[in-house]
């Protein structure tokens, strides 16, 4: 390999870390913000683990492209950090918009997870194949979604007692 390949290889690495970092602080950030809007959490603690669990599901992706995609980790981090930014930028928009329309307060609150959890499929959906890997990266990720959306349900929510 030719120095001048290793060194743009490396700047692209680079910059890739830096989005995927930007990207998931960003979003981090807008998420707080939408759990902190929402009256439906009654306490700190019911918010703070919200956020654990929706950062979760991301997390769990993001070590395993670390760990398992080689030299497409890089692009395919920063690809669902912008799946992930796009997810929580629609939150909070969503949520005022029902709340416009008239929606009650917990439907505002669904309303805005239901547009922003189908946008993120999409997005995630194009993700996997513009960074040509297998199809299974999205079956495990709306997995850990299922995952997710069950904790906050029955741990955050109670919803369901099991």
């Amino acid at each position: 390999m030719a120095a001048g390949s290793y060194e743009g290889l490396v700047m692209a690495r680079g910059k890739n870390a830096g989005l995927v970092l930007f990207y998931f602080i960003l979003s981090g950030i807008l998420t707080w913000g939408f759990i902190a809007l929402s009256p439906l959490y009654i306490s700190a603690e019911q918010m703070m683990w919200s956020g654990v669990i929706a950062g979760g599901k991301w997390l769990i992706q993001l070590v395993a492209a670390f760990l398992f995609l080689q030299e497409k980790k890089w692009d395919f981090m920063r690809r669902i950090g912008f799946v992930c930014l796009i997810g929580s930028a629609l939150l909070i928009p969503a949520y005022l918009l029902l709340a416009a329309v008239g929606f009650e307060t917990s439907n505002n609150f669904l309303g805005a997870l239901f547009i922003s959890v189908a946008a993120m499929i999409f997005l995630y959906y194009r993700a996997v194949l513009k960074t040509e890997i297998s199809l299974l990266w999205l079956a495990v990720w709306l997995q850990c979604l299922a995952i997710a959306i069950s904790l906050q349900l029955t741990v955050i929510f109670n919803v369901w007692n099991f």
